[in-house]
């Protein structure tokens, strides 16, 4: 609770990540991994983000994630 009160004020700048970690099987993924198979993790708050292997990168705002999904779409259809 106190955390997410500190988070709120001053925030996370999220410029530490740890090395992108992909779950394979039947196991049930993060929800940061749901995207993408593949996520990071802030090493300062703990916070997951998907990232993407093919342009080696985190997705972080709401507008990466449509693009990536616009991709997606895109290269399945060629």
């Amino acid at each position: 609770m106190m955390a997410k009160l500190v988070d709120a004020v001053f925030g996370c700048r999220h410029s530490r990540y740890s090395f992108p970690v992909t779950i394979r099987g039947a196991k049930p993924r993060p929800q940061a991994g749901a995207l993408t198979g593949t996520y990071v993790a802030c090493l300062d708050c703990g916070r997951e983000f998907p990232y993407d292997w093919q342009e080696m990168k985190v997705i972080t705002s709401q507008a990466e994630r449509r693009e990536y999904i616009t991709s997606l779409t895109h290269r399945q259809a060629a």
